[in-house]
């Protein structure tokens, strides 16, 4: 509540208060009954936001749900600013440490912590806890306490009840010391983000990287480009495990073995030399049920979309006869055995082989199709764009499909 008061004082007017009743307990309501009431004596505007907390890890899923609640109502020129103090911080790194966290995690909380979706101010990181249960005392400012604060069924309770006293006793100095680590490894974190900025522009991007840059790295960076960049947007690095089974099992796997390990709704793919990141759905989806033969019929300028992605219907220097316009045309997917006279071209050679050598994704191979008239290949719609067939439809003046958009555009969205 000393938050509350402080923030009174220094921005009268322009704060607004929330308390999350996350309804673990039978007094939570009553808790925030008082917050109400102590808003009500500043006029200071106050939500009461209920959430539910999933099972799990407790303590995270009630801070996910808090701060799903925050988001909420956080508006878009507002800062969310929270209590914690000296001791919050110097718990926070010891039990990261505990846990084997590396620098991000001993970095432990940001006075100022700017992030894409909110920024958050902790004014009190600094104080004691001493010091602020003394301005409380001295301003009269009434303080509620959580009751699972001495509960050491949870590891933050635990170490604050039983390992802090007994730390403390042997090192006196153990707090400002353990905050002072936490600086140092801020520093570390904004270096080390300076780095892996470097190295992720230099071997690829967030759908890909390039091996043969990223083989180039240190074994050190490697582990901390691949750690950050297989993290994308979500909220936790993977484990150091996680990290070296994408090393050992799909980058070091031969070329030919397609190797590909599932994480965190992703599949990590190596790909001739380079490493993909894909969603499930994009991976898997060559396991759907194959499409059926369809009709379609083309006119000069028709837009048409396909698997592969969306095509133009234009005229070309040398392309398929417009007496096929209006006519019904055959799609099919691949049966195997395929043989394609591409224009251009001596002979006819295996479809698979000119796939390979296009170097066409095998995730995204399901989406190719064979165009054709009376039982006469006219070409090929591939991710990588039409490819006109040598046959007895062609002419000079014809007309082609061209391509507009690709399902590789669509697959970089991972």
């Amino acid at each position: 509540m000393l938050l509350l008061h402080l923030m009174f004082f220094l921005c009268p007017g322009k704060i607004r208060a929330i308390y999350v009743d996350h309804q673990l307990q039978s007094i939570s309501r009553a808790w925030g009954t008082f917050v109400q009431q102590q808003c009500q004596q500043l006029d200071i505007p106050c939500i009461l936001q209920p959430v539910h907390v999933a099972h799990g890890n407790l303590e995270q899923q009630a801070r996910n749900s808090r701060y799903q609640a925050y988001l909420q109502h956080l508006q878009q020129d507002e800062i969310l600013v929270l209590g914690h103090h000296q001791q919050d911080q110097a718990e926070t790194l010891m039990l990261r440490l505990l846990s084997g966290a590396g620098i991000d995690g001993l970095a432990a909380m940001k006075q100022l912590d700017i992030r894409e979706n909110l920024t958050i101010w902790r004014p009190l990181l600094d104080v004691s806890r001493e010091q602020i249960c003394q301005w409380a005392s001295g301003l009269n400012v009434q303080n509620i306490e959580d009751p699972t604060n001495q509960d050491i069924h949870y590891d933050r309770a635990w170490a604050r009840q039983t390992l802090w006293p007994m730390l403390s006793e042997r090192y006196p100095k153990m707090q400002s010391a353990l905050v002072r680590t936490s600086e140092l490894m801020q520093d570390a974190q904004h270096i080390l983000q300076e780095v892996l900025e470097q190295d992720l522009k230099c071997c690829g991007n967030a759908e890909s990287l390039n091996l043969s840059a990223f083989l180039n790295l240190s074994k050190a960076r490697q582990r901390q480009l691949l750690s950050v960049w297989m993290k994308g947007e979500g909220q936790y690095r993977p484990s150091l495990e996680m990290v070296e089974r994408v090393q050992n099992e799909v980058i070091a796997a031969k070329l030919d073995a397609q190797a590909a390990l599932h994480w965190q709704g992703f599949y990590y793919v190596r790909y001739q030399q380079h490493l993909h990141r894909l969603k499930a759905e994009v991976y898997r989806a060559d396991q759907q049920p194959k499409l059926a033969e369809q009709q379609i019929i083309l006119r000069e300028q028709d837009q048409v979309q396909l698997p592969s992605g969306q095509f133009k219907i234009q005229t070309a220097t040398f392309g398929l006869s417009a007496a096929l316009f209006g006519q019904r045309l055959y799609l099919r997917t691949r049966k195997g055995g395929e043989k394609i006279h591409l224009h251009g071209r001596i002979g006819h050679w295996p479809l698979k082989k000119a796939i390979q050598e296009a170097q066409i994704f095998p995730w995204t191979r399901h989406t190719i199709q064979i165009l054709s008239t009376d039982n006469v290949m006219l070409g090929v719609f591939t991710p990588k764009g039409f490819w006109l067939a040598q046959s007895a439809y062609c002419e000079a003046g014809g007309w082609l499909p061209i391509s507009v958009s690709s399902t590789l555009e669509f697959n970089d969205e991972h």
